[in-house]
């Protein structure tokens, strides 16, 4: 049996809580943080222009060889301004599981990720992990945590860390 693995992105930044969550609470944004390598696209209709539970986002990624995969995730929960979760419905990971936390700081908001992800086919899964997925998410989180400086400002003594578990 492949193992859960985890991720955890902690990135500060000198702007309010009402702007850090206009931002990263709707789906339409995603593909600005997104490495454009990935070709990530959003190809869902009605997923509306408010976050809340229930919703349903679907993509198209390409992280291996160009392949479009197909993958839908579902806001399970939200509380506005301090948190929401999307959980993989549908794609290429046996779990994903994704907790955007905020918290409003002296200067700006903290934004905290924990991602807890499976990958399928049990222990190839566990190689491919080594191999390229555990690379491939670092690359995706540290190419964010440059994308949201480029678009909100660097906070001051700031060092990009991308935690595994």
């Amino acid at each position: 049996m492949s193992k859960v693995y985890s991720i955890k992105t902690v990135q500060k930044m000198p702007i309010s809580l009402e702007q850090a969550w206009d931002f990263f609470s709707k789906p339409d944004n995603l593909k600005e943080i997104t490495p454009s390598n990935l070709g990530f696209n959003i190809i869902s209709k009605h997923h509306g222009p408010a976050m809340y539970s229930g919703q349903i986002i679907e993509y198209t990624v390409k992280p291996i060889l160009g392949i479009p995969l197909y993958w839908m995730t579902e806001i399970t929960h939200v509380i506005d301004k301090q948190y929401f979760v999307d959980e993989q419905r549908f794609g290429p990971y046996s779990l994903w599981h994704h907790q955007h936390h905020f918290k409003e700081i002296e200067g700006g908001v903290e934004m905290t990720d924990i991602v807890h992800y499976k990958l399928p086919l049990w222990i190839l899964g566990d190689i491919a992990q080594v191999i390229m997925v555990k690379s491939q998410l670092n690359g995706i989180f540290s190419h964010r945590y440059i994308a949201v400086e480029e678009r909100f400002g660097k906070w001051p003594g700031a060092e990009n860390k991308v935690v595994f578990g």
